[in-house]
């Protein structure tokens, strides 16, 4: 078996953070193609789960802002998880890196609910609004073979922790409009998780055939909603 970097790190960080774990229908994570993961997101240890919740290395893409903190952005680096561009930018960056990945068979996770649930603490059991930017990237990328995999997050058990006031990190980016209000960062330390993997959805020839003009945002809009469902499900049936 070969040796993932990213996998042993992460396996490493949630045994010394003490962080149990439980992972459900493992068995349909799929293999031979090229994945696009997708999770919702509350903590600086999501990354890590859904490695281990799929057992592969997952190139993440991270929030601009943790590329730019010290200590933090070595760390995101480590992980292999690479930084989005700046608020306001096109993303072209992004989805260049993105691709190239995919194309290589190197599994990409995409948080689909962005950065706001990291700086403003939301309940275990609620999923914020999603972008659509992974669905483009799924619709757009010219890669055979291609799978969104949804996986849920629930966590059973945690504490939420004060890290640092919101207009100090707007001294490292200053261009992220949420560090621009007062109050701290949080940090969600998850005691006990369970880990759900969904059905994953494959991109088929027909979805890139509907891909252009006028359709284009309705196919992008129909995906994101069809993944929100789904991990709204599997985050739900998590704490039974």
């Amino acid at each position: 078996m070969l040796f993932n970097p990213s996998l042993h790190i992460s396996h490493g960080l949630l045994k010394t953070v003490g962080t149990d774990v439980v992972v459900r229908h493992r068995e349909r994570v799929p293999y031979g193609g090229a994945m696009l993961v997708i999770s919702n997101h509350r903590s600086f240890l999501d990354a890590p789960l859904v490695m281990t919740a799929v057992n592969r290395s997952v190139r993440f893409a991270c929030h601009h802002y943790m590329s730019q903190v010290p200590v933090l952005k070595d760390m995101i680096a480590a992980m292999g998880c690479f930084p989005l561009d700046a608020p306001g930018q096109r993303h072209q960056t992004f989805f260049q890196t993105a691709i190239r990945s995919l194309k290589a068979r190197e599994p990409v996770g995409i948080f689909p609910e962005g950065a706001q649930p990291m700086v403003q603490a939301t309940r275990p059991d609620q999923v914020g609004r999603f972008h659509r930017g992974f669905a483009h990237l799924a619709l757009r990328a010219p890669v055979h073979n291609l799978t969104i995999l949804p996986v849920a997050i629930s966590s059973m058990e945690e504490t939420i922790s004060p890290v640092a006031p919101l207009r100090l990190l707007s001294l490292f980016d200053p261009s992220e409009p949420l560090f621009n209000r007062p109050g701290w960062h949080p940090s969600v330390h998850y005691r006990r998780v369970t880990l759900s993997v969904g059905k994953p959805i494959p991109i088929t020839p027909n979805h890139r055939s509907q891909y252009h003009g006028r359709q284009a945002g309705r196919l992008a809009k129909e995906l994101t909603q069809s993944c929100y469902g789904e991990i709204s499900k599997l985050l739900e049936e998590g704490f039974t």
